[in-house]
Parts: structure tokens; C-alpha cells; sequence
């Protein structure tokens, strides 16, 4: 039988051998070298970049607008929730609890993940948002460059695919956390510590702590006190995330041939982990960069009477990198404290109430929406969870030893778990979003919740290094 197309795109092997935890940890780091090497890298023939307005989506997507890997994980991300939405439906079918099932499911995602790494970059070049100099616009100079851009840019996307597939299989957790964890780091170390000045704001630092005593020096108590609620609000962010993180429901198990020997199965609070937030921070993202894109080919004389209606009325339009009407409105965090602190809580606060009322609901509704989802389709189910723990010998003290028995118990665990963490981090995440954060709220939270989870993998890896029994146990 002939195979399908997917089956044939480039992809990392895997390690003929168990990885030690130094090579897991050397392989990490070559691939966040490479990532950062790569954002150094500038397109060839680029003139205009109406995208770097929008660095503050650039850490959310793990891109660096401008250089190869402009696409990001956006494509990658895209992917998976067209994928998950599909086999959420019914319209598409798999049976990720077994291991045919699940292959099939990851290599439609990679084939899926291609096809969207080629249309962004040509959204993305033959909408304007990175372009050739217009002086040559009409000519076949300007067309073979646009050209040249595309196939630049997708070779960055398929880059940013092959380490994602490196970063999993070689090394230590994934590679798109890895990304969006490495661009919040770098964002937010500058924002912190920077004591350039500011493009915009001459001859006040671009950091917070050396603008900070710059504000006090000079006379400044509202920009000080601005520049410290930012301070604070980042700091409380990260004491948060780490205290949601590791909140933890443990379910008693006992090995049935050893009497009065068992261990405790843990399940997250946050039981799909960073995973929806991901998504649907990669979504609001995607929606505001096209916005942005359409806008740009409405304004062009010519323009078809859809695209405006859809820039204008649908997606909504744009006043520099703030939307300011349409979809797009309500899915872009608004600065609240900010405003309250300069303009007071009648002009400042009070006006973006909807606004901010309308962001959280859909931000927590889709959080719920793509967790539920992404249970099911990465057997984190009860019943998949249920056939891990019987194979692993476990059982639950006082119960025979039946798969529905534990399947009946996790289940009164992992739904209530699956809606409840969802609703807690989308409800922090988008609480942050508006608090004026030194970076993407959304960013900071998943940062925290990434560099957790890489804690977790690296004290599981060196614990299974250190007790080959355990190893046996988990599987590895």
C-alpha cells in the first residue's frame, strides 16, 4: 500500500541507545544555540518589516521578525489546533490510545505543520508584512525576490520543526517550550536590566531597574511608580505560577504481589500543563498578525470589497500595533493598571471594563476547550491513564484488581482537574496579561510554567539515572 505524502518529510531520528541525562542536557543546549543563532540570521532581500511593530507577539510565537525564523512555532502550533478542533468534531478520527493510532496522529500534525509553514510564509510576503523594496514593485526583480523571502522563510520553519523533533527526542522536554521560554528570558532580562536608552523615550533606560532610580532622581514619583507596579506585578506572577504549578492531587496505588508497599500517582492541578495556554496565546497572536496583514492589503488601491470587509468589520482594524475595532480588540490584553495609575479610574479604568471582561471569557473559555481536547488526544484520558498504571503492576488498595476500577476513580479526578486548571491558568494568564507585566503576561506565565516542567524532566531523568528500577517503572 502506498504511503501517504507525510510519511516521507524529513524528521530526527531517534536514539538507538538511552540517553544519559548529560547528553539529554548537551543536546538541549545545542538546540537553544542554534535557536538563538538563527535569530541573528537576516532575510536576504528584505526592505520592509511591517512586522516588528509586533515584538511583543514575536516571544509568544518564538520568532524574530525579520531574521529566517520569522515564522516561529506559529505554524507548528497552528497545526495542532486545526488538528485538535478536527479530532475534537469527529471530522477526523484517531485512536491515540494506541501506539498505531497515535504515530498516524503525529504525522498528519507534522504534514499538517508543513503546509502551514509554506502558506504563512507566503501570507506573509504576499500580504506585505515582510517585502521586498516597493520601488520595485511590478518588476521581475520584485516578484523572484518575494520568491527568494518565501523559500527563506519556510526553510526557517521547517528548521524551527526538525529542532522541535531534536529537542523531544534527544533531549530534554519540547522544543517549542524551549523557544518561547529562551524569548521571554531574553525579553525579559533586557526590559529588567537594560541601561540603554529607549528609541522612543531618550535618555531613560530601557530597563526597569536602571529607569527606575533614573525616575527618582529625577523628580519623577508616577513614572517610578509605574515602573515598580511592573516590577511587582512580574514578580507576583511568577510566585503564583510556581504555587498553581505544584498543587498536586495524590491517588494511593499499591503493587498487588508486595503487600504493604505503594506509592502515591500524582496528578497536576494544572494537569495539561502549559499546553492550552500555548495554544490559545498562539491563536490571539495569529489573529492580530493577520489583522495586521489584511489591513495592509485593504489600504492598497484595488483592494477586493471581501478583504475590506474583513479587515475592517471582521478582524478589525489596527492604529499603529493596538487594534482598535473588530475581533482582534477583544483578543489583545490591554495595559488596565497602567491606565488606572495615569488617567484614574473613571477615564483610565472604567472604559475598558467590556473590553477586559470580554478578553477573559474567551481567553479562559478556549483554555478549557483546547485542555479538554488535548486530554484525549495525547492519552491523558482515564483510560489511558488506567491501562499505564495496571501495566506498571499498581492497583488500588481495597479493590480488586480491575483496569475499570481505576479507570472509574481517575476519572472522578482528571475531568474536574482538566477544567479547573484550565480555568485557573487561563484566568492567570489573562489576569497577567493586563497587569503591565515587564513582557507578554501571557509569556511570563509560560516561562514559569516551562522552566517548572524542565525542573520536573530533569529530576525525573537524573532520579532514573541514579535507580535503574525506577527506570524499569516508568518506562524508560
Amino acid at each position: 500500500m502506498a504511503k501517504a505524502w507525510w510519511n516521507f518529510l524529513p524528521e530526527v531520528a531517534k536514539p538507538d541507545h538511552r540517553l544519559s541525562f548529560q547528553e539529554k542536557l548537551k543536546w538541549t543546549g545545542i538546540v537553544l544555540l542554534l535557536f538563538f543563532a538563527l535569530g541573528f540570521v537576516p532575510l536576504f532581500g528584505l526592505s520592509q518589516n511591517q512586522l516588528s511593530r509586533f515584538e511583543f507577539l514575536s516571544v509568544i510565537l518564538g520568532a524574530s521578525f525579520g531574521s529566517i525564523i520569522s515564522l516561529g512555532i506559529g505554524p507548528i502550533v497552528t497545526a495542532s489546533i486545526v488538528l485538535q478542533l478536527l479530532n475534537g468534531s469527529g471530522i477526523l478520527k484517531f485512536d491515540t490510545s494506541t501506539p498505531e493510532g497515535k504515530k498516524k496522529f503525529q504525522e498528519v500534525n507534522k504534514g499538517l505543520g508543513v503546509f502551514f509553514i509554506i502558506f504563512e510564509a507566503a501570507v506573509y510576503v504576499f500580504m506585505s508584512g515582510l517585502s521586498p523594496d516597493p520601488a520595485l514593485r511590478g518588476t521581475t526583480t520584485f516578484f523572484l525576490l518575494e520568491l527568494l523571502l518565501i523559500f527563506q522563510l519556510c526553510l526557517g520553519g521547517l528548521l524551527i520543526m526538525l529542532m522541535d523533533d531534536l529537542s523531544a527526542k534527544w533531549g530534554i522536554g519540547s522544543g517549542i517550550s524551549l523557544f518561547i521560554a529562551a524569548g521571554v528570558s531574553q525579553s525579559l532580562f533586557i526590559r529588567l536590566f537594560s541601561p540603554l536608552s529607549s528609541p522612543t523615550n531618550p535618555g531613560i533606560a530601557t530597563g526597569a531597574i536602571p529607569a527606575l532610580f533614573q525616575s527618582f532622581a529625577s523628580g519623577d514619583p508616577q513614572g517610578a511608580f509605574l515602573l515598580l507596579t511592573a516590577v511587582i506585578s512580574t514578580v507576583l506572577v511568577f510566585a503564583l505560577a510556581v504555587y498553581v504549578q505544584s498543587m498536586k492531587v495524590e491517588i494511593p496505588l499499591s503493587f498487588g504481589r508486595v503487600r504493604g508497599f505503594g506509592i502515591r500517582w500524582p496528578l497536576s492541578f494544572v494537569y495539561t500543563s502549559n499546553i492550552p495556554v500555548i495554544l490559545v496565546a498562539a491563536l490571539m497572536a495569529n489573529v492580530q498578525l493577520w489583522g495586521q496583514l489584511l489591513q495592509n492589503v485593504a489600504s492598497k488601491p484595488g483592494a477586493s470589497t471581501i478583504i475590506v470587509f474583513l479587515s475592517e468589520k471582521v478582524v478589525g482594524q489596527f492604529s499603529g500595533s493596538v487594534a482598535i475595532s473588530g475581533a482582534a480588540k477583544y483578543l489583545t490584553p490591554v495595559n488596565a493598571l497602567n491606565a488606572l495609575i495615569t488617567r484614574g479610574f473613571i477615564d483610565g479604568f472604567l472604559p475598558l471594563i467590556p473590553q477586559l471582561i470580554i478578553f477573559i471569557i474567551i481567553f479562559v473559555g478556549l483554555c478549557v476547550l483546547f485542555s479538554w481536547f488535548w486530554v484525549q488526544t495525547a492519552g491523558m484520558d482515564a483510560k489511558s491513564q488506567a491501562k499505564q498504571i495496571m501495566a506498571s503492576g499498581l492497583q488500588v488498595p481495597g479493590f480488586r484488581k480491575d483496569e475499570r476500577v481505576v479507570e472509574a476513580l481517575l476519572q472522578r479526578y482528571i475531568t474536574p482537574l482538566t477544567v479547573m486548571g484550565a480555568i485557573t491558568v487561563g484566568i492567570l494568564a489573562a489576569i497577567t496579561d493586563v497587569s503591565g507585566a515587564l513582557t507578554s503576561g501571557t509569556g511570563l506565565l509560560l516561562t514559569v510554567m516551562i522552566v517548572y516542567r524542565f525542573y520536573e524532566d530533569i529530576a525525573r531523568t537524573h532520579m532514573m539515572d541514579m535507580n535503574p528500577l525506577m527506570r524499569k517503572f516508568m518506562g524508560g
